[in-house]
């Protein structure tokens, strides 16, 4: 992370965006993935436009990553690289291996 700081790059993740919102009584799973949902997407229109960030734990689902696609699409930006935890959804990292997007085994990052 210290490189992220140094490239003036913005870290943001869920668990961070929501630690900021009140505290209330835990949801349905659809409740909670909706709030994931409208807090990221709060920060994402919020940002400069072609502002550099690392977003973490996010999408965790195939419904985020299909609106994340949406977002890029509607400010007209691209990202260059997912790269998978251990334990991410595999419908999310096959989708991001479809659009040749995933990092595996260490490969480099394509300039």
């Amino acid at each position: 992370m210290n490189l992220v700081c140094s490239l003036h790059i913005e870290h943001v993740s869920p668990a961070g965006l929501s630690r900021r919102e009140i505290s209330r009584r835990p949801g349905s799973a659809e409740a909670t993935e909706a709030a994931t949902i409208a807090s990221l997407r709060k920060w994402f229109f919020a940002r400069k436009p072609d502002a550099g960030f690392i977003l973490t734990d996010f999408p965790a689902t195939l419904l985020q990553a299909l609106v994340f696609a949406e977002w890029m699409d509607a400010r007209d930006e691209t990202f260059a690289a997912a790269l998978a935890a251990p334990g991410a959804s595999a419908s999310v990292v096959e989708y991001y291996r479809t659009l040749g997007l995933l990092v595996e085994d260490g490969a480099p990052l394509a300039a």
